[in-house]
């Protein structure tokens, strides 16, 4: 791979995120019949409406926290060249969701980062603040460790300290790993399938760098579930993701239901995203997760191009500036 090529597909990760996440905005944390009765079929961004639960008439195309603390992670790696100062992880976030009260956003801090930041607050060690944490709020944020850090010696790592203050669990851990595995593998080259079994791989030893929670494994529902859907037609898949599978925030449903769409529909990156749009539940996560996935394969130029045209345009999003500091550091 030349730096081009690295760059071009690490770019595609990043705005694959925010990609996935506006077009999830509208619908997230609705019911699927909900979606359908108010949206209709998903085919590209729209405004959500007046009664959306976290985004109540927000303008088609806007980003929600999952892309917003993805850039906030992706400028902490920078300044502290790959790593994360815990402290200083969480001092951030607390900055970011008292930013959002004050503009009114019923869009903040996801129950196990809230719950760690306040018992790391009270006098809690940063390495047993997450102990509870299963959500997937590390692997929606965990896109730019995946940009800024090659597979090998020090990538687990990398994922555990950017995770374990507020989600210091096997699951949560495992759910990142998984995520950060498919984005680093796909910037260094890879095929869809290769990132995704190096996904399945990745979680397998992230499961075993957190404290023990009841659920169900991460990888092994990663590879069960990609066999299980492998060839499933749109419709079909649809009724897995939403039913069995499962679209929730924690983390062994949404980062696996995002693992398969990218699956089952990777060579089709608005085909995928616009689904996970549709199935109810955490839909914003799922499709970020998703598009960062598909973004670090396809490359920018492989995303629908009026899609990243009006992500910038509505968010004021340049990710150039970012993405070359991440990938120094990969360097």
């Amino acid at each position: 791979m030349t730096g081009a090529a690295k760059r071009e597909r690490a770019l595609g990760a990043f705005y694959g995120l925010a990609i996935g996440d506006a077009l999830g905005m509208p619908t997230q944390s609705m019911s699927r019949t909900a979606i359908a009765r108010t949206y209709g079929p998903i085919t590209g961004f729209v405004a959500a409406v007046a009664e959306q639960p976290i985004a109540p008439g927000m303008a088609a195309g806007s980003i929600t926290d999952d892309t917003e603390q993805a850039l906030l992670v992706a400028r902490l790696v920078i300044e502290g060249d790959g790593r994360i100062e815990p402290r200083t992880f969480a001092d951030a976030l607390r900055a970011w969701e008292a930013d959002m009260i004050r503009r009114g956003s019923r869009d903040l801090l996801g129950p196990s980062t809230k719950r760690a930041l306040d018992r790391l607050d009270a006098g809690v060690p940063a390495e047993e603040a997450g102990r509870e944490g299963t959500t997937n709020g590390a692997a929606m944020r965990i896109t730019p460790i995946g940009i800024a850090t090659p597979l090998g010696a020090g990538f687990l790592d990398a994922v555990v300290e950017a995770s374990r203050v507020t989600h210091n669990t096997g699951l949560g851990i495992a759910a990142a790993a998984a995520v950060a595995a498919a984005v680093s593998s796909g910037v260094d080259g890879a095929d869809l399938r290769s990132s995704l079994d190096e996904a399945e791989r990745a979680a397998v030893e992230g499961a075993r760098r957190g404290y023990w929670v009841a659920g169900g494994d991460v990888a092994a529902r990663i590879r069960w579930a990609r066999a299980w859907a492998r060839g499933m037609d749109r419709a079909t898949l649809a009724d897995a993701l939403a039913e069995v599978i499962g679209t929730s925030v924690a983390a062994q449903e949404s980062v696996v239901a995002a693992v398969v769409l990218a699956e089952v529909l990777g060579e089709d990156p608005a085909s995928a995203l616009t689904l996970a749009a549709e199935i109810g539940g955490d839909t914003d996560t799922v499709a970020a997760v998703c598009g960062a996935i598909l973004g670090a394969h396809h490359g920018l130029s492989g995303l629908p191009a009026g899609l990243v045209r009006q992500v910038r345009e509505v968010n004021r999003l340049d990710l150039a500036v970012l993405v070359d500091g991440l990938l120094q550091v990969r360097g």
